[in-house]
């Protein structure tokens, strides 16, 4: 099922938005890859089961907060960075490798989106730049992404990204914690792309919560579109994503439909 909040808009973004004044902004865990699919970070621990049943613990103590609209924002941010935090701490506790990286997702379940790679294959040929912003972890979103062929140079893949050493032993997470809250193009100050992105008129978010629709930053309502895949919890979570997000898929909807929609 597909809802689109104001067809108007919808119309005149189709007439407005092309190859050479739009940037697209993705999540990747449950947009790119299905609501069914693991995450990157269940992915990344597949070859350790201690690390796997601990990340499942801070799920079960977390996940709820992370959907809980109701509860203040600096409240929820500080529940987010501990749970990030702590996953992290994790890693380090049991001695996460290169090559039992590799290992885990050799073995993941990880499923691209019906589309996903006919929608970047096409942004990809008319160089359109892509954002991939997401709270799960970098190596497993390039792993997979160089896996099903469409980890194209219009990609920027802006995550949390574990460092090794020359032996593939890991040194630590590099860069900014990214987690749910604090995606955001207007934050990230050393972002190479930045100027690139910005000189784009249009931006288009896509992604399955709420907080997706943060990563475009700073743009009149009339210039971005935000495009949401409702995964659970639809019956409790339906109104308040259609007042948040242009456009809401829910069910089988997949990126055909969005690439019905949005011609680039």
């Amino acid at each position: 099922m597909i809802y689109i909040k104001d067809e108007n808009k919808i119309h005149t973004l189709r007439a407005k938005m092309n190859k050479d004044n739009t940037c697209i902004f993705m999540d990747f865990d449950k947009t790119i890859t299905t609501g069914e699919s693991q995450d990157s970070w269940d992915a990344s621990a597949n070859s350790e089961k201690r690390l796997s049943n601990g990340l499942e613990e801070y799920y079960k103590k977390y996940a709820p907060i992370e959907s809980d609209y109701t509860m203040d924002i600096k409240e929820k941010e500080n529940h987010m960075c501990e749970w990030y935090q702590q996953c992290m701490d994790l890693y380090y506790k049991y001695h996460m490798t290169e090559s039992k990286l590799q290992e885990a997702i050799h073995n993941s379940r990880l499923i691209l989106r019906k589309g996903a790679k006919s929608f970047l294959k096409q942004l990809h040929q008319n160089h359109v730049p892509v954002v991939i912003f997401s709270a799960g972890i970098g190596n497993v979103i390039e792993n997979i992404l160089q896996q099903e062929d469409c980890n194209y140079d219009n990609i920027k893949i802006i995550s949390n990204l574990i460092k090794f050493d020359e032996n593939g032993d890991m040194l630590t997470f590099s860069g900014t914690l990214i987690h749910t809250l604090n995606k955001n193009i207007d934050k990230l100050k050393n972002l190479n792309e930045k100027e690139q992105i910005e000189a784009r008129e249009y931006r288009v978010a896509i992604g399955d919560l709420i907080e997706d629709t943060y990563m475009i930053g700073e743009c009149p309502k009339d210039k971005t579109l935000k495009i949401g895949f409702l995964n659970k919890n639809m019956q409790e979570n339906l109104e308040v994503y259609k007042e948040n997000f242009d456009i809401v898929l829910t069910g089988e909807s997949d990126f055909c439909d969005i690439e019905n929609m949005i011609k680039l």
